[in-house]
């Protein structure tokens, strides 16, 4: 029962999804924060159905990442924006909190925002759907390690007074490492599978490919099957080669059961070094604080996931 009351508490703090929130003290606080890559998982899958729209690559990353904010309410970029404030004030403790909890957004906020959601569009409409889904797991990641034991609340009210310190550090390690395996999964389920050697009439196969892409010579369906590539070189003489997106990597590029760890371990560590500087600047998180963190860790993970995926 415990465990629930920190899922639906993690669900109504983190998403707009309709739960009952029956319980709120610090022991919950802790279950929620210590649940909330679960929540990140859920999101990334429900936002992720953007990206399978037939629509142009950016655009569909546009759409995705937009119902992403509507699913979170807008309250991690907000949170972004408004440390960006405080912190670009250049103001001590104090003051730069004063300027954080205003309703207002400054030049800070503005120029963070929109270079934030800029490289978030741009890498995810290169790198797809599950990097998406290993972005918001990051996300909410980082704010497991920003609530564990050890880090101050920079208020004595608001939400990061509730979650401050609420999380142990086995719980936080334990979840790294459950989030590591999952992220694995991801790669592993979502890399291309084996098929048959094909020849196009030169020295080297072609490619390994599934058999339903191999067709004969001058006989390849016109107009070509949507997502697939068909050669039919000059030169082919027994087979002509037709390759999905997804056979026709190009070369050099990692497997997916390596880039998705290292993009969520890429992601943690930009938004741990956020928290660290906030914390020296602040004394300590608040829920803004949160929400950058959130925020930075999905970006860092999509660019990675982009140049190596």
């Amino acid at each position: 029962m415990r465990l629930m009351d920190g899922l639906r508490f993690a669900l109504g703090t983190l998403s707009v999804l309709p739960v009952r929130v029956e319980r709120v003290d610090r022991q919950v606080a802790g279950q929620a924060m210590t649940l909330a890559p679960a929540v990140g998982l859920l999101l990334g899958l429900l936002a992720g159905a953007a990206l399978l729209l037939p629509a142009p690559p950016l655009l569909g990353a546009a759409l995705a990442l937009g119902l992403l904010a509507l699913l979170t309410r807008g309250l991690h970029l907000d949170g972004l924006a408004d440390l960006a404030d405080g912190l670009g004030s250049g103001k001590p403790a104090d003051q730069a909190l004063d300027i954080m909890k205003k309703s207002d957004i400054g030049p800070f906020g503005v120029v963070t925002l929109v270079l934030t959601l800029l490289v978030q569009v741009a890498a995810l409409a290169d790198a797809g759907v599950w990097a998406l889904v290993t972005a918001c797991v990051a996300g909410r990641l980082a704010l497991t390690w920003a609530c564990r034991s050890g880090v101050p609340a920079a208020r004595p009210d608001g939400l990061g007074a509730m979650v401050a310190g609420t999380v142990r550090r086995p719980a936080a390690w334990l979840t790294t490492v459950a989030a590591l395996l999952a992220a694995a999964v991801i790669g592993l389920l979502t890399a291309p599978g084996a098929g048959l050697w094909a020849w196009d009439g030169n020295d080297e196969p072609a490619r390994e490919l599934p058999a339903r892409y191999i067709c004969m010579a001058g006989s390849c369906p016109e107009p070509a099957e949507p997502g697939l590539r068909y050669d039919t070189g000059p030169d082919a003489f027994a087979t002509a080669v037709a390759v999905s997106e997804e056979d026709a990597s190009p070369p050099g590029r990692f497997s997916g059961v390596v880039v998705a760890p290292v993009a969520l371990l890429a992601g943690l560590g930009a938004a741990l070094l956020l928290l660290g500087h906030a914390r020296r600047r602040l004394g300590g998180i608040t829920g803004d604080v949160l929400g950058a963190l959130v925020e930075t860790a999905a970006a860092a993970t999509l660019v990675v996931y982009a140049i190596l995926g």
